[in-house]
């Protein structure tokens, strides 16, 4: 076994991270609301007091995606010259969509505007209780969803992909977050600082995961529920994240292109019917009405939110709500990038880097507007003028009501669109959990982009173990403290993306001008070379 941790891993980085997880689930379980209270306590001190470095960090990293699209850099492949992309674009673009966002578009479509609008971040939007909230409400409701998810948190994803896209498949460096220092670092970067750093990323990524697919669970057995009447308890959770586990084992040991690619393609499609659907059934005049006027008002706003950081002094409404919304999903985000920008980064060789940005930043933010304008412009229709009592239930339960009020006239229809929002949210969860391994396994084992199917079966069977674990015994409270604890490790990560994208910055600027040759260095050839197929 030593033999093969020396020869297979990153011995430091994965005896670390595991005592690490080890360590957290212990404390889950036996001390739920303790863990809890540290985390959440945590999390409200860095909103409150350090929420600035997020709101201009997570700012800097958009200005920086587009100026990159925008400049000469643009033209610059993430690997040889002469490198083309592994793989097509709709199915690099469903891998990058479905790891992105997944069952979170699922999950939050319905409920989060229907949160903005009961609990709006304008004061002149609040009303007493018992007093239904203002039309006026909803545009705001949505736009602010819109903002939480459009551009913001792709950029960050932009910033931490791109950066080991170009050192890894350009300069031949491992495909681990150490070699974006190597420019600052030199080969320090792959000693104990490296070595922090892919720590981190590895909590950020399992917690991150166990968090996404513990909620997922709660919905698909809300959904069982809702169509088979079966019992919501934590027996059939424990079944649930068994057999999807299983699932995502077979997808994750067949590979990249056999497996989550073409899980990503399946679901892309699978999600766009479901929407299509939702649209027909729906108040359609409503619901382009109301995503062209929120889409507007996001984009007009976009620069002022960005940079908003309101005064509890000032504002109190609002800087309470940008702390518990904004700060909050800013630090999600983060603590993601390390997840998302790895499988971005390792699906993404011989993109260039316009290519990689248009596709990873403008798409994407074009397919959220359609399902929140979709999801979330609906549950607004249905809580403001059917009085559907959206905001009174549990957020895995949102969208299925959503079902029931758009299909109440025909329940066999509205059963059969209730187990397709079933099997979207569990091929998300297939998916999440696929790419997930993938990037754990690579980070513990040195930055090797294919990783042994041993390890790959390890971290996919230990996903699922966390949050069975956790959501079991520990019940919502652990998803909540980890939840917590995932957001606190976004604050350090926050400044090692600057490091990173400092270090980026600093190579790209030795790149010759488009049209000389680029002299590269006998290593650098050595290393230069197509990442075979997984």
């Amino acid at each position: 076994m030593r033999q093969y941790l020396r020869e297979h891993t990153n011995p430091p980085v994965f005896l670390v991270s595991s005592a690490v997880i080890l360590a957290f689930v212990v404390i889950g379980v036996a001390a739920t609301d303790a863990l809890l209270a540290a985390a959440e306590g945590t999390r409200d001190w860095i909103g409150e007091k350090l929420g600035w470095l997020y709101v201009l960090s997570t700012t800097f990293f958009l200005g920086l995606a587009v100026f990159l699209m925008l400049s000469r850099f643009g033209k610059i492949r993430l690997g040889p010259d002469d490198s083309r992309p592994e793989f097509g674009t709709v199915a690099w673009f469903a891998m990058l969509f479905t790891t992105g966002m997944g069952i979170g578009l699922v999950f939050w479509g319905v409920s989060e505007p229907v949160h903005h609008l009961t609990w709006p971040r304008n004061s002149d939007y609040l009303v007493d209780e018992g007093d239904p909230p203002p039309v006026e409400a909803a545009g705001e409701a949505l736009s602010l969803s819109l903002f939480h998810w459009g551009f913001h948190p792709w950029a960050i994803y932009i910033a931490l992909g791109l950066s080991l896209g170009y050192f890894a498949f350009r300069k031949g460096l491992p495909l681990r977050p150490a070699s974006a220092l190597y420019p600052l670092l030199g080969d320090r970067a792959f000693g104990w600082p490296g070595h922090i750093v892919d720590v981190l990323a590895v909590f950020g990524t399992i917690f991150g995961l166990a968090t996404s697919l513990g909620l997922g669970t709660l919905q698909i057995n809300g959904g069982l529920n809702h169509v088979f009447g079966i019992a919501v308890n934590p027996f059939v959770q424990s079944v649930i994240i068994i057999v999807v586990t299983c699932v995502a084992l077979l997808s994750v040991l067949a590979g990249i292109d056999k497996g989550i690619r073409r899980l990503s393609v399946i679901n892309l499609w699978l999600a766009f019917a479901l929407m299509i659907i939702v649209f027909v059934f729906g108040p359609k005049l409503w619901i382009i009405a109301s995503t062209v006027s929120a889409a507007g008002q996001y984009l007009a706003g976009v620069i002022p939110l960005s940079l908003s950081w309101p005064s509890p002094l000032a504002d109190p409404q609002a800087a309470e709500w940008t702390s518990a919304w904004t700060i909050f999903y800013w630090g999600w985000w983060i603590s993601w990038a390390p997840f998302v920008g790895i499988f971005l980064a390792r699906i993404s060789y011989g993109r260039t880097i316009r290519e990689f940005v248009v596709g990873a930043l403008f798409a994407p933010v074009g397919v959220s507007i359609l399902w929140f304008g979709v999801f979330g412009g609906s549950g607004l229709y249905y809580e403001l003028f059917e009085g559907a009592g959206l905001s009174a239930l549990a957020e895995e339960e949102r969208a299925f009501r959503l079902v029931d009020l758009m299909l109440d006239f025909a329940p066999v229809l509205g059963d059969t669109i209730a187990l397709l929002l079933i099997v979207v949210v569990t091929v998300f969860f297939i998916t999440s959990s696929d790419s997930g391994s993938l990037v754990v396994d690579t980070l513990t084992n040195g930055g090797d982009p294919h990783p042994k199917r041993a390890q790959r079966a390890f971290w996919a069977l230990s996903e699922g173990a966390v949050t069975l674990i956790l959501l079991v015994l520990g019940g919502e409270s652990a998803l909540s403290a980890l939840q917590a604890a995932s957001v606190v490790t976004g604050l350090p990560f926050a400044l090692i993306l600057l490091f990173m994208v400092w270090g980026l910055m600093k190579a790209l600027a030795e790149e010759p001008p488009p049209g000389r040759v680029r002299d590269l260095g006998p290593e650098e050839r050595s290393r230069a070379k197509r990442p075979p197929t997984a």
